[in-house]
């Protein structure tokens, strides 16, 4: 789950992690009276939505005059900021962000992941701060420097020290980005992070260590005991067809594809994705029924992939375990009579309850194609997606 990014400056503020003051606007006017409340004579306005390269699309703005917080207030409230994560159809902007100056003196970046590689939380950082991580990292991968934590000891002075040294830092700002670190890490843990990045992080002139950008992601796993990051949820930003799987238990990922997939087991699920691709498909979407779906989630899945307009044709590929092939045979039959299905059905059932499955679906009377192995479903469902079946 994401949040905006004054929603994980709130967060850091209450874990005691130095951000700007700052504060929310829905119009040119409110940005004003935000940027009165601050002082100064230097305010930063900021577009706020679920997606980096807001600065780059138009939608982080430096007013030096109460004038200029209004005209760019007015300018970014309700654009569709399009940057490199959201895609050409962009986002809407609903909320801005209003913060005040500060003295830059250099920028860095900070990250907190979770390596799968070696299983452990890993911690970042780069004098190469306010660009394109992903590009540092693809072309100078040298100048990030990474430490993983032992999870049997935990954050320590050393972590510290070897990303401050590492990004060059001394003295007294050392001292305090070390403090900085160590928030940084703890939030991470307690709020049950997946991600924590700050691009950049700034020290200031007066020595001042401070998270100019803030973006955090959530464990979904973990959501039942953060009520408080679940509460900061902004469903506008989320797809609905995501949301109304949630609702059933079906994790949906919507992609730029025609083929709409239905597979359970995220492992199989992935599979499936690769190997359309491989023989010239394009999947439509990302959708894991799981283990313990129901005829009447099952057709709740069909309705959710029908949903995106631009799906020519549908795999279903079921390997039973707890999942059985005959539950899913009779979920795939009445989704499609109840739903009049027009577009092309390849099914591919292994495992528990096969043959039966295959019977149900024999029996039905509906143009199902049926598979006899991967590859083979993957080859007809292109075929069919492309019109040639």
């Amino acid at each position: 789950m994401n949040v905006h990014e004054y929603q994980a400056k709130d967060l850091m503020r209450e874990a005691g992690i130095s951000v700007l003051k700052g504060g929310t606007a829905k119009s040119g006017d409110e940005a004003v009276e935000v940027a009165k409340k601050l002082g100064g004579n230097i305010w930063v306005v900021k577009a706020q939505i679920h997606a980096g390269g807001r600065g780059k699309g138009g939608g982080v703005k430096l007013a030096k005059s109460l004038e200029e917080v209004k005209q760019f207030g007015d300018e970014i409230m309700g654009m569709t900021l399009i940057t490199h994560q959201t895609g050409p159809e962009g986002k809407v902007v609903n909320t801005l962000l209003v913060e005040e100056g500060c003295d830059i003196d250099h920028e860095y970046y900070v990250g907190i992941v979770l390596d799968r590689d070696t299983s452990r939380i890993t911690m970042m950082a780069s004098r190469e701060g306010g660009v394109d991580i992903e590009e540092i990292a693809k072309d100078s991968p040298e100048k990030i420097i990474k430490v993983g934590i032992d999870p049997a000891v935990g954050y320590n002075a050393y972590v510290g020290r070897k990303l401050g040294f590492g990004i060059g830092l001394k003295g007294d700002t050392l001292k305090k980005a070390m403090k900085f670190f160590e928030g940084l890490y703890d939030m991470y843990i307690d709020r049950d992070c997946s991600i924590a990045e700050i691009n950049p992080l700034v020290t200031t002139k007066s020595g001042d260590v401070i998270a100019l950008d803030a973006k955090l992601n959530f464990d979904d796993n973990a959501l039942y005991r953060q009520p408080a990051i679940e509460e900061l949820r902004d469903e506008t930003e989320e797809s609905s067809q995501e949301l109304e799987a949630g609702k059933y238990g079906l994790s949906y990922i919507s992609l730029d594809g025609n083929i709409g997939c239905l597979v359970n087991g995220a492992g199989l699920a992935m599979g499936t994705l690769d190997i359309i691709k491989i023989f010239g498909g394009e999947p439509a979407n990302f959708l894991d029924v799981g283990g313990g779906a129901t005829k009447e989630t099952v057709q709740k899945a069909f309705e959710i992939i029908l949903e995106d307009k631009n799906v020519k044709a549908i795999l279903v590929n079921i390997f039973g375990g707890i999942m059985k092939c005959d539950i899913i045979a009779e979920g795939v039959v009445a989704a499609a009579k109840e739903l009049k299905l027009s577009v092309p059905l390849v099914v591919r059932l292994e495992g528990t309850n096969v043959n039966l499955g295959k019977k149900i679906l024999e029996e039905s009377g509906l143009a199902i194609t049926p598979a006899g192995d991967l590859a083979d479903a993957a080859k007809k469902v292109v075929a069919a997606a492309n019109g040639e079946a």
